[in-house]
């Protein structure tokens, strides 16, 4: 079946080519980006993926965007940590996911469905889950997540009666593709029957209504509250906050043992180290380890962790963007704030 649906994708491919070019060149702007289509991505997506947990939405177009706010900004309230990797299938499209979304959240073109493309693109992103907004569903795409033991989702799913009758006609080959989804949100139950009916297991199924459809746009990420954030670490009130910020490879060390040294004078005393390099976190926290220091990163901290006074006496920042903010927290400190270093990030 698999052989059978590739060979016929790269026949229409082929013989459609000519009209979507077409298409894409009388919509203008259609250069930028155009590669992303094959999965070829700039190095500036590779960095800001590096070292973080990723989850990839995809909208079709317009419609489908202006909902992907709506969910985006549901999301981040509950997934702080979290990239967000958003993709869209045609350039105006693209307009609006640059328009309407912060710089934070990445976004790009969806990968034509061959293999090649899909297997490159889900290597670069590496998800932690997928969620399609609506329904479009693209065989080699679900397939290849499939075999990587990513889980995807369906949002806001509704299903015209064309597009019912095609996916039933078809039901070969897209039955088990909606059997594999790990959660459907059906806008009203008669979605939610339809989907049931082309193979979506009951369980995943729940009807959730419909998101609203408007022209709102996320504002840039809030910055990060780093009192309450240090109260979800346990650390006291009073605690003397030492901030190493923009650090290189054996500072974290040098700063470490001063801390622990300190900390015979200063008990509640609790260590924020911000590695100039963030994706030099996991090799910083094994010398941390190996010091017998209990520490936490930044990135496994969500809105529901809360943890005892000492549970932690250091956090190890494997995020950007925030040294700004430990540096004027620990300065504003009636007691003891102790901000090390000079680079900012």
């Amino acid at each position: 079946m698999r052989t059978l649906y590739n060979i016929l994708f790269t026949i229409f491919f082929a013989l459609s080519s000519p009209y979507y070019f077409r298409r894409m060149r009388r919509r203008g702007n259609w250069r930028r980006g155009f590669r992303e289509r094959f999965a070829r991505y700039d190095a500036n997506l590779k960095q800001a993926l590096t070292n973080r947990q990723v989850m990839w939405i995809h909208a079709v177009s317009v419609g489908e965007i202006n909902l992907c706010t709506q969910l985006i900004r549901a999301l981040e309230l509950r997934l702080p940590n979290i990239k967000f990797v958003v993709s869209t299938t045609t350039t105006t499209g693209m307009a609006e996911l640059r328009r309407r979304l912060p710089t934070h959240i990445s976004k790009i073109y969806y990968p034509i469905d061959r293999r090649k493309f899909v297997g490159r693109a889900l290597a670069v992103i590496n998800p932690e889950a997928i969620v399609l907004v609506e329904a479009e569903i693209w065989p080699n795409f679900i397939w290849r997540a499939q075999k990587l033991g990513v889980p995807f989702f369906l949002a806001n799913a509704r299903l015209s009666d064309r597009s019912y009758r095609g996916y039933k006609r078809f039901g070969f080959l897209f039955r088990p593709l909606f059997a594999s989804f790990a959660g459907v949100g059906a806008q009203n139950e008669t979605d939610a029957a339809r989907l049931r009916d082309l193979g979506c297991r009951p369980e995943t199924v729940h009807v959730v209504g419909s998101l609203k459809f408007d022209a709102a746009k996320l504002d840039e990420r809030r910055t990060t509250d780093v009192p309450a954030l240090l109260r979800q670490l346990g650390v006291p009130p009073d605690a003397p906050i030492l901030v190493g910020g923009s650090t290189h490879n054996g500072e974290e060390a040098i700063l470490a043992e001063i801390a622990q040294r300190l900390r015979a004078r200063f008990p509640k005393l609790f260590l924020v180290l911000v590695p100039r390099h963030f994706e030099r976190g996991h090799k910083v926290g094994q010398q941390l380890r190996q010091r017998g220091m209990k520490f936490v990163y930044r990135n496994a901290i969500g809105a529901n962790t809360q943890l005892a006074e000492g549970e932690v006496e250091c956090l190890l920042v494997n995020t950007t963007g925030e040294l700004r903010l430990f540096y004027e927290h620990a300065a504003s400190r009636r007691r003891g704030g102790l901000p090390v270093g000079q680079h900012h990030r």
